[in-house]
Order: C-alpha cells, then structure tokens, then sequence
C-alpha cells in the first residue's frame, strides 16, 4: 500500500519552485492508525502496517501530516514511521523542516565553514566571547519561572544509570592520601637492583595516575576544564550574532539541567556560528550548539531535546573520563598530577596544561556507543521529569537522518556518533517503559 501526500507551504515545509517536497519514510509498527487531525482522539481515516511506504509532507508538533489518496489529511506520530536515509545532502530539494528557532534550515554553503578538528586543536581561546556566553546564563528561577509560564509541569521519573556524584569526598581518600601510602612503595622500588630507580619512578608515576581522585578532586577539575574548552571552542567560531536564541537555549537548558542529578553546576549554553549540524558538552557544565543544529529544531521541546543529549553527557562525566584516561595514559604528567589538590589552583593549572597540548579536539572524540545510548536515554527521562514529551528526540533524530548521509554539515557528527538509524533502533528496542505515559504529550 501506497499513500501519496501533497505538501502544503503554510505547515511549515519549503518548497523549491518546481517541485514538490516530499520525505520518503517507511511505517516502523506492525498497525498504525491515521488520524484525521494531531490527536489520538480524533476519527481513524486509514490503517498502516508496517513497511508500508509513505511520503512525509509537514511536520506539525510531534505528529507528521500526510495527505491521503481521499484528498483528506492524515497524521501519525513521529515514532511511528521511519524517514528514509537520504543519499546525498537535501539542502537544495526542498524537502525542509523549517522550524521556529532560527530563520530555516542553513544551506550547505551559506555562512561561515564547518568545524574539524583542525579548527577546535589549534583555536586559541576567545575569552570575550565566553564572558559573552557566560553573560546569558539562567538563574534556576528564572528558568523556573519561564517554564511556568509555559505550563510546563516538573514531573519525579526515576533513572537508575544516571550518576549521582557523592557529597565531599564521597567516604573515599583524596590522591593525596592514596599517595602517601605509595611512598614507602616508591622508596623500596628506587633500592631495588641499582638500575631500577628511574624503573621505579614510572611504576610510581602509573600508580599515582591509577589512584582513583576523590569526588571533590573530579569536580574541581571539570570546572577547570569546562570554561577553557568552551573558549577555544568560541575561538574557533564565535557565538551567532542573535541574542534571543542565546537566552533561550540558556532558559531552556538551565530548565532541563535542573532536573539532573547536578543541578548546582554552573550550566552554561550557547550557539556557535556554524553551519555545521552539531553540539559540544565540556565539563562543568558549558553545552555548545551549532547554528546549523538549532535551525533545524521546531520546538521548544526539541531544543530541550538536543541540550538534554548533552547534558547527560556531563552529568556522566563522559568527556572528563575520556581525558582521564589519556591522563593515565601519559605517565609524562604525572608529577603535576601527583599535586592535584582542591584548595588551590593545582587542578586549573593542569586544565591548562591539557588544554594547551590538545586545544578543544576533545570534544571531537568518539565516545563509545554505549555512552551515546545512555545519552539518549537520559535525554528522554530529563524531556520527562521537565514536562516535555520525550519523543521530542526521535522528532530530531529523524530530521537529521533526513539530512543525506553525505552532507558535509553532518560530517563530524557522522565520525564521533553511531548512525542515526541505530540510534533510533535502540530507542525502539529499549522502549519507552515507565515513559509510556508521557509520550502523549504534545
């Protein structure tokens, strides 16, 4: 079965002269019911089953708009179908999900260039412009208050793989204690055999990276690293020239952090000026977007989307644990690290450091698939507990898989994250369990 769907310009789809603008997509379900208009309620006109081949024609909320063969309009949610992966890039096909967050989907080859890892290795640090990001931060009332007037109700969803950093030291001993227990091993290590000293300091210099840091020693570090990163990141493409967007991604975001288990961390958003379709989490709590990702988003709720994606990153620690392992991995550092303390400057002084050899390239480092999954996961309990629906991310998942594997805007997103496509089969596979109940929200 074949439906074929007419596109109308006034639901927010662009259409090139010429042509008309059309999404293949495929139904994922074994039965879906068309409706007659975005609302579960309303009268059945059509049945689906699965693998059925359908053209989306707009987008309107959480519901894609079909036109069916009978002239009359047809709806079904964003999960129940699945867009097709486009072969090359669709900027120029006029099949455009524009949105109200920006001015429309950026085209390939409009504004500044995209990032690689060039760029984010070797920018320096632009420190105006993050005083800038930093400048648009949201109070938790003030995003508190945003939401009420939103009608936004914070609901307790329970989520048993999210992180919850201890208090203090968390009942563990600080790198300072675990190493004095390994000075009387140093000591025996630099008698033995004469020639084993310089030996025995590398074995020393690995156990001291190797000694867990307490939980005061990670945050210090996170909020030393986070602001550095974010400023190479703005030195490489500085913060888009709209005040409004950056106001909002900040409400929005410091609604969503607020949710988490580290609410208390300085939460900080921005968007870059790039064309590129891509977000950066550093730690401590700076989240990056680009232009090109915030223009292809529709709704507040996909926007919470995006930055909750990253945000969980942080709250994993995610990108902080990947640089504690190239830590460990370089016995070269360890004496800096042997002095990491929380009273002082030590750990900025080591931010600095790392910061200074690797520039923001970190940010471009593929994190494994597992922790790409729990993102998602997690970004879907925070749209929840904030009173947004959670299919928000398979809405922006499938926007971007409708981009064209081959666009260049998507490259490094493509490089550092599974496939779409898997990314949206784990949501299916995982289901939405204690969420069922709030995908009904529009």
């Amino acid at each position: 079965m074949r439906y074929s769907l007419m596109l109308f310009a006034c639901c927010g789809i662009a259409v090139a002269a010429g042509q008309t603008a059309q999404l293949p997509a495929t139904v994922s379900k074994p039965s879906v019911d068309v409706h007659s208009s975005p609302d579960f309620s309303a009268p059945r006109v059509a049945k689906l089953k699965r693998n059925d081949a359908v053209q989306i024609a707009a987008q309107q909320g959480l519901w894609y708009r079909l036109k069916l063969d009978t002239d009359k309009p047809g709806y079904v949610r964003v999960n129940e179908v699945r867009v097709a992966y486009a072969g090359v890039d669709n900027a120029g096909a006029g099949v455009l999900f524009t949105g109200k967050s920006g001015a429309g989907r950026a085209s390939e080859t409009a504004g500044v260039r995209g990032l690689d890892e060039n760029d984010l290795r070797t920018a320096y640090a632009n420190n105006a412009q993050l005083t800038k990001m930093e400048g648009f931060r949201a109070t938790p009332a003030a995003a508190a208050s945003y939401a009420q007037g939103k009608g936004l109700a914070a609901t307790n969803v329970p989520y048993a793989a999210e992180a919850k950093p201890a208090n203090g030291n968390g009942g563990g001993s600080t790198q300072a204690q675990k190493r004095s227990g390994l000075a009387l091993a140093r000591g025996l290590l630099s008698q033995l055999g004469g020639g084993l000293g310089s030996k025995g300091d590398a074995v020393a210099d690995v156990a001291d990276s190797a000694a867990g840091k307490s939980e005061a020693e990670q945050s210090a570090e996170e909020l030393a690293l986070g602001p550095l990163l974010a400023a190479r990141i703005l030195g490489a493409r500085p913060l888009w020239q709209d005040d409004a967007a950056q106001r909002r991604v900040n409400t929005i975001g410091r609604w969503v952090a607020s949710h988490t288990s580290r609410p208390d961390l300085p939460w900080t958003f921005g968007v870059i000026d790039s064309t590129d379709v891509n977000a950066f989490a550093a730690p401590g709590g700076y989240v990056l977007v680009t232009r090109g990702l915030y223009q292809l988003l529709d709704s507040d709720a996909e926007v919470a989307a995006v930055l909750g994606h990253e945000i969980s990153h942080i709250v994993q620690r995610d990108h902080y644990n990947v640089i504690h392992k190239q830590e460990m991995a370089s016995t070269g550092k360890n004496v800096a690290l042997r002095q990491i303390n929380t009273g002082g400057g030590i750990a900025g002084s080591y931010a600095r450091d790392f910061v200074e050899k690797n520039g923001a390239a970190i940010m471009l480092t593929s994190l494994d698939r597992g922790a790409e999954y729990r993102s998602d996961e997690g970004a879907q309990i925070y749209l929840a507990r904030s009173g947004y629906n959670p299919l928000a991310l398979y809405s922006v998942l499938q926007k971007m898989a409708s981009l064209g594997t081959q666009s260049s805007r998507m490259a490094q997103l493509y490089k550092t994250h599974p496939a779409l496509g898997d990314r949206l089969d784990q949501i299916d596979r995982r289901g939405y369990g204690a969420l069922a109940s709030y995908t009904d929200r529009q």
